[in-house]
Parts: C-alpha cells; structure tokens; sequence
C-alpha cells in the first residue's frame, strides 16, 4: 500500500545571492525573463532585457540591495529562512523552502522533499493575494520540476489566502501593536504590489483579492473608510498599472491634511527591498519633503508568533 507521507513546500519570489552587480544582473535576468511577469514578445524584450534594463538597472539595484542588506543575507532571505524554521519546529512534516527565482531554487526543495520519501506534496506560495505573475509562476516552477521526474506526489496547492481569518487576525496584532507604540495615524496607507492593468482586465484576480484583505482588515481594525487608503508600488515599465499609486498619493497627502502617516504592505508575507527601501526610505523621504510630519512603516508580518499559527493552520488543515 502506497505510504501517505506529506511534506510541505514554502516559496517565494527569490533574491540575489549578494549584494553586487554581478548578482543582481543574474538574478533580475532570470526574473524578468519569465513571460508571467513581462509578457513582451520574447524576440524584442531579450534586446530591452539585454540592451537597456540590466546594463543600468542591475547597478542601481544593487545599490538598494547594499543599504538594506542583513548579516545573514537579504532581508527576504533572511525572514524566510526564521519562517522555515519556525513551521518546522511546529508541524510534524518535513519542510522545505524553494524560490522561484535565484537560490535556493524551487526544483533544489522538491528534490529534497523527495529523497525524504514525501508522497503528498502542501505546496503554499507566501503571497497572500493570488496573482498571475506570482502564484502561478510557482505553478510553472513545479511543472518544470517534475517535467522528467518518474513518480508525481499528490499536490495540495495553497492558491492564496488573502481571506484566511488567521491571516486577517495575525495582521491587526501586528497593527494594534504599532499602534500602542506609535499612535494612530491620521491616514493608514494599504500598499500592494502592483501589476499592469492589463493584467487584470484579461482575468487576474489579484485587485480584488488585495481589495479583499483590505476591507476585512479595516472591519477588524474599526477604522472607517477616511482612515485608509489602498494603494499599489512597485510598477515597471511604461503600461499603466494599478491605481493609485503609492508614491504618487503619498506625495499628495498633506494637501489633504494628513500629517501623519503609516504604512502597511499586506501583500508581502517577509520584508524585502520593496518595503524596506522603496517605502521605508524613498516614500518616506517623499512624504516628509512634501510637508508631512511622521512617517512609518508597519514591519511585514515575517516570523511573527502569529504568522505562523497561520501557516500551521494552513498546512495542517491539508495534512
């Protein structure tokens, strides 16, 4: 009789081995040549690739990398790993952690569940609101790493849980407790990261799901719709992307009389450059320069007590 052993697959998006060019440019090549996040024709996006974005992106990132870097490595990494240890000290399973770009990679963490005999494979991507250009990318990712496999695990696969009560109650202690701390702010900003519209309109989810969390956040928080705004960062390119964006409304807060502000990104399950530098640095200068008087950032739920108790009860409720 077939064993019933289940293993659990955390992933998510990936980083640079280090801090320099060098990897940045390895690791942004092969993130921006998957068509699930830049869906150009491939002939003419590998001479923009090539040619324009990483000869004069790889160096500027890099030195975004350098400012946020962390002893044990990038931020993500870092956070990832404490939240790998943390399941496994709290489920009776194997786990592994696979990213879909950069090290480790997805096919290395399957591998490794396999030798350990798991046949029933709890894959949950650590983006809490589904997208095309994320979820599914690690949908892909598994796809090519049983592509010339002789036996398939069983696959419990984690969508999204953008709706998922643990998650909702593991962000407002987040929140209430920066609030003990901090105060409440004038204006509790939601930041999301973007996709291109056009995304959307052919079918992705993701706005509604990131709308999703945000509403039920707000219910558990008590805040009426004047003390929050959804917004989306991060965009690349020139295609519109969603609206509003985080950069551009934080510039106009203070015409609004709003002074103080505090940023929340529920969309990012561990801080990564995108939090830590694009909006706890760069918004946060944009902020303060056009006037306003306190800025913060509410840290990303990473290997909170509670972020976990979620993840338990994700994996074991398919165990």
């Amino acid at each position: 009789m077939r064993e019933n052993k289940p293993g659990v697959l955390l992933t998510n998006l990936g980083t640079p081995d280090a801090p320099n060019t060098a990897a940045v440019k390895r690791y942004l090549k092969q993130f921006l040549s998957d068509p699930r996040v830049v869906d150009t024709p491939r002939w003419l996006w590998w001479l923009i690739l090539n040619g324009i974005v990483l000869p004069f992106r790889a160096p500027r990132v890099s030195k975004s990398y350098t400012s946020v870097w962390m002893d044990g490595g990038s931020p993500l990494m870092v956070y990832s790993k404490q939240q790998l240890e943390a399941l496994t000290a709290r489920v009776d399973m194997p786990v592994e952690l696979g990213m879909s770009y950069g090290n480790p990679c997805l096919q290395s963490a399957v591998t490794r569940l396999m030798i350990q005999g798991v046949t029933r494979m709890i894959v949950l991507p650590l983006y809490p609101q589904f997208s095309c250009s994320t979820v599914a990318a690690v949908w892909d990712g598994l796809y090519r790493a049983f592509k010339m496999t002789r036996t398939l695990p069983d696959v419990e696969f984690i969508r999204d849980y953008a709706e998922h009560p643990a998650y909702i109650a593991a962000l407002k202690a987040s929140v209430e407790r920066f609030f003990v701390v901090h105060g409440k702010p004038d204006l509790l900003v939601f930041s999301y990261h973007g996709i291109p519209q056009r995304f959307a309109n052919e079918g992705d989810d993701y706005p509604q799901r990131c709308s999703d969390t945000t509403i039920l956040l707000q219910k558990a928080l008590g805040l009426r719709d004047d003390q929050i705004i959804m917004t989306f960062q991060s965009r690349f390119g020139c295609e519109p992307w969603l609206q509003p964006y985080t950069d551009k409304t934080i510039q106009t807060l203070v015409k609004n009389g709003i002074k103080h502000v505090q940023v929340i990104a529920p969309g990012f399950a561990a801080d990564c450059l995108e939090t830590l530098e694009e909006i706890s640095v760069q918004n946060r200068e944009f902020f303060l320069r056009s006037g306003g008087e306190k800025f913060e950032y509410i840290p990303a739920l990473n290997a909170n007590t509670e972020h976990i108790d979620m993840m338990v009860q994700l994996v074991n409720g398919r165990s």
